[in-house]
């Protein structure tokens, strides 16, 4: 059963930063490239960044460019996103999931950018 478990999240003062975490099981991991999508309230789930399946390539939405970061551990079936600079609009539920892939979607971690 292929499983995506995302932590990390919580409530954060603009500027702040935070690092979330996303263990994937079931599947192998370094065959896929992998994504980090959001979803904030009211709004479709976009996507916010992607990694190649060696980690070597790497792509973000204009919103985040410069701020965030994405990485990955191949050997620990693990990705993480650096967020930096955080700011109210980056508040979402976030979530780690393979690019074109079909799966069951992951919970999520909550990510609240607030004063």
């Amino acid at each position: 059963q292929v499983q995506f478990v995302e932590s990390g999240g919580g409530l954060v003062q603009p500027g702040g930063s935070l690092r979330l975490s996303c263990v994937v099981s079931g599947l192998t991991f370094s065959d896929f490239i992998m994504a980090w999508y959001r979803q904030a309230p009211g709004e479709e789930r976009a996507l916010v960044a992607w990694i190649s399946d060696t980690g070597r390539n790497t792509k973000y939405s204009d919103s985040v460019k410069g701020r965030f970061t994405i990485s990955r551990e191949n050997a620990k079936n693990t990705m993480y996103l650096q967020m930096n600079s955080l700011k109210p609009e980056d508040t979402a539920v976030y979530y780690c999931y393979p690019l074109g892939a079909t799966w069951n979607w992951g919970q999520g971690t909550q990510v609240i950018v607030s004063s």
